[in-house]
């Protein structure tokens, strides 16, 4: 995949806290959150009982509550129905009314959230996004692990991917033959082998290793090419070259101390354990010496590798990035210690059957990584290269292997994750078919739990909030008129697409049974199965070099509790696992809806104007339509935020500070997204009159949504996963992004009534939009 598109929340769910001794207080709050619990249960039961026995009475139709009044059954203004029972009775639980509003908002939101739950012993973070994925996932298991004959074809492949994932006996019975094989494949892997000699190594080519591993692997190792929209024209596909991963999860972990240390170490420790295996199947004699050597070379090579690649905050301006050259440009630039690119290219798109142009272009994102290159090239052994290559692609494989790969490495996952228990099998099978056949298992998801009509009313939403957006701009100082013009024009472009694509649910549509039509895959041949799902992608994407941009492409599938703004399509995507509570549901307030989903739009809006957004237009194109006094000006709203954030202090990733610098996009998209979805239900509330109050709860409607946004944003990490995310993720840990937005956010404290100069309603305040 190339460029990733700005998402809600893109951390990953990885994977065992320390035990914990609970004090006698704490047992005492359990146990009477535990009480609270039940007696709200019993709420639920009267109520959900007493509005049947009233909906069963003569007269009374079940179908004569109007949308606009799901909620308006209520005693003295309390809402009563089972829903809003079932709502109040969360957000109390989640809340720790102890602590004071203005002081930490976060804290009295999600205080009762953090001490009632402990993150599970499999995972790094558990967050209520994590919970909600928890849900998907299981009714995933349930419908991929449901015989029917009726399936079509597209749907019995993703089951039988499942099936010969969960084939444990035969996965332990074939071990190391799939992975041997393999190696086997990219010209073996030196440190495991008796033939790799001098013969070998002269006629090896760097060009040739890595055209198998990108086009056959879909593996991005030294380099990554790949195939993607154009910045500066939408409607065409374009080569780019970038900086690749690494196997670590950030340049940080190469040279840091602490933690990355620890990390640094039990990487090298997994490296040599993995190399030594494959010794030992191939029935060669150990030479642990030599194999440890190999393997720090390989180390040195991959944080030469490491250090010559931009760090995070030096790559946020797709402008200075981007840069166009042709092929033959590109190798007198770049020679890479006489590194062939147009051999590498067109052996690479040959995959696809594609012929390279005469004056084909190629758009280069990573100039100062390739000028440092060469010499990073020219001091390692073609052994060492070799080595690092394969050991690129073992490395991925290893939760596609027998258990002893998986013992291999646990010391490695616990520094890095914190971990010590791998996850559920059945659920790595649900995410790794949910990743590779997103619309089949979208299919199978919809049909299963998917209220069709919600996606009228979050559409009916979005326009409600591009409306509050495109408001908002009236009351900017700081922009002049025609950027605003154009800023509104833009806003109004966007283009959306809610829930699911509908042909994967047309039975007479064969586009779903097509995009799988190459696939074959076996239920005995796990392994089998991903290397071809690997190739599947890759040439996929590949292919699309001389086809035009499909602009009702889905770029996500419907099974994904996320949503996502993609710059070069001017789109926002709000997939069918996000469409649930807290974010949405056509039976809870408004005020709930509006503080959950309605602040997601305004996220993924806002996402069209943040420091990499704004760089393009209402057609997805790259173009400056600023005027210099605005883009002056945005750059100085923006770096208020950039240090206000960088002011935040996280104490779990070892006293750290986040970056304002990579979390800007996020921050700007936040701080927009709730300015936004309130402005617009404060817009509902005048038309509709003001909502009735939740029972247990004394808050008006304004507090509920402050609250209900705060909420979804509860969550914890262990302090691995928090140094990790500290450096890799574009998002502000999950209880910065509550304070910062509602810190710099007015109507927040007149609705909490927080005094100016509380930690909460700060003299300063930071806005962009």
């Amino acid at each position: 995949m190339g460029k990733s598109e700005s998402q809600l929340d893109i951390m990953e769910k990885s994977t065992k806290p320390e035990k914990r001794h609970w004090t006698v207080a704490e047992i005492g709050l359990s146990v009477l959150l535990l009480l609270v619990s039940c007696a709200l249960a019993g709420l639920i039961v009267l109520y959900t009982s007493a509005l049947k026995e009233r909906s069963n009475r003569p007269g009374v139709s079940r179908n004569s509550v109007s949308e606009g009044q799901l909620y308006r059954s209520s005693i003295n203004n309390v809402c009563t129905t089972p829903e809003c029972v079932t709502a109040g009775a969360r957000l109390l639980q989640n809340m720790d009314a102890t602590v004071e509003p203005c002081q930490n908002f976060y804290q009295y939101a999600c205080g009762g959230w953090l001490e009632s739950h402990v993150i599970p012993e499999t995972s790094s973070r558990h967050s209520v996004f994590d919970i909600l994925r928890d849900k998907l996932e299981i009714v995933l298991k349930g419908v991929l692990e449901t015989e029917n004959e009726q399936d079509r074809e597209a749907i019995k492949k993703a089951k039988t991917l499942y099936t010969s994932c969960m084939n444990e006996s035969l996965i332990e019975q074939r071990d190391s033959q799939p992975l041997l094989r393999l190696i086997d494949s990219v010209g073996d892997w030196p440190v495991a082998s008796e033939d790799w000699n001098s013969t070998t190594e002269d006629a090896w080519s760097l060009e040739d290793t890595l055209i198998k591993l990108t086009s056959r692997f879909h593996k991005k190792v030294l380099l990554d090419m790949y195939v993607w929209t154009d910045d500066r024209d939408s409607s065409r596909h374009i080569i780019y070259i970038d900086q690749p991963g690494l196997g670590m999860p950030s340049r940080d972990y190469y040279y840091n101390d602490g933690n990355y240390k620890k990390v640094r170490e039990a990487y090298l420790q997994f490296m040599v354990s993995m190399a030594k295996i494959a010794r030992e199947d191939r029935n060669l004699t150990q030479d642990d010496e030599r194999v440890w050597e190999e393997m720090l070379q390989v180390l040195e090579l991959e944080t030469d590798i490491a250090n010559a690649t931009s760090p995070a905050e030096e790559r946020q301006d797709v402008t200075v990035l981007y840069n166009k050259m042709t092929l033959s440009e590109l190798q007198d630039t770049f020679s890479l210690n006489g590194f062939n690119w147009t051999r590498f290219v067109q052996g690479i798109l040959s995959s696809v059957d594609v012929e390279l142009r005469q004056d084909e272009e190629v758009v280069v994102y990573s100039a100062p990584y390739l000028e440092k290159m060469n010499s990073v090239l020219s001091k390692h052994s073609v052994r060492t290269m070799q080595n690092y290559l394969t050991w690129q692609l073992v490395i991925e494989r290893v939760s596609s292997l027998s258990r002893r790969f998986k013992d291999a490495r646990s010391q490695y996952r616990k520094a890095l994750y914190g971990t010590t228990v791998e996850e559920a099998r059945w659920r790595d099978c649900v995410r790794y078919v949910q990743s590779s056949m997103e619309n089949a298992v979208g299919a199978l998801y919809v049909r299963e739990t998917f209220a069709g009509e919600s996606k009228r009313m979050v559409s009916d939403l979005i326009s409600k909030i591009q409306e509050a957006y495109v408001e908002t701009l009236e009351e900017l100082s700081w922009m002049d008129g025609p950027s605003k013009e154009k800023a509104r024009e833009k806003a109004m472009a966007i283009k959306e697409h809610i829930g699911y694509p509908d042909h994967i649910l047309e039975d007479s549509n064969q586009k779903l049974d097509q995009e799988y039509a190459h696939l074959n895959f076996s239920e005995e041949n796990y392994f089998e199965n991903i290397l071809e799902n690997l190739e599947a992608e890759a040439h996929k994407s590949l292919k699309k070099l001389r086809e035009p941009v499909d602009p009702d492409l889905w770029i996500i599938g419907a099974a994904v509790v996320n949503a996502f703004y993609s710059p070069n399509r001017n789109q926002i995507v709000f997939p069918a696992g996000i469409l649930q509570p807290p974010f949405f549901s056509k039976k809870q307030l408004q005020a709930l809806n509006f503080g959950g989903i309605g602040m997601v739009i305004g996220h993924e809006i806002t996402h069209g104007f943040d420091d990499n957004g704004r760089n393009f237009d209402k057609d997805g194109n790259m173009l400056n339509w600023w005027s210099n006094y605005s883009a002056e000006h945005f750059k100085d709203q923006s770096q208020c935020m950039v240090q206000q954030y960088g002011n935040f202090h996280w104490k779990l990733a070892g006293g750290q500070n986040v970056s304002g610098i990579s979390t800007l996009g996020e921050n700007i998209a936040d701080n927009g997204g709730v300015r936004q979805a309130y402005k617009a239900y404060l817009k509902w509330v005048e038309r509709e009159g003001e909502e009735p109050r939740l029972p247990g709860l004394d808050m008006d409607h304004k507090q509920l949504f402050f609250l209900n946004f705060a909420q979804v944003w509860c969550g914890a990490y262990r302090p691995e996963y928090a140094s990790q995310s500290i450096k890799t993720d574009s998002h502000s840990p999950l209880e910065y992004r509550v304070l910062g937005s509602l810190q710099n956010f007015g109507a927040f404290a007149e609705a909490f009534q927080c005094k100016k100069g509380t930690p909460m309603n700060p003299e300063s305040k930071c806005r962009v939009w």
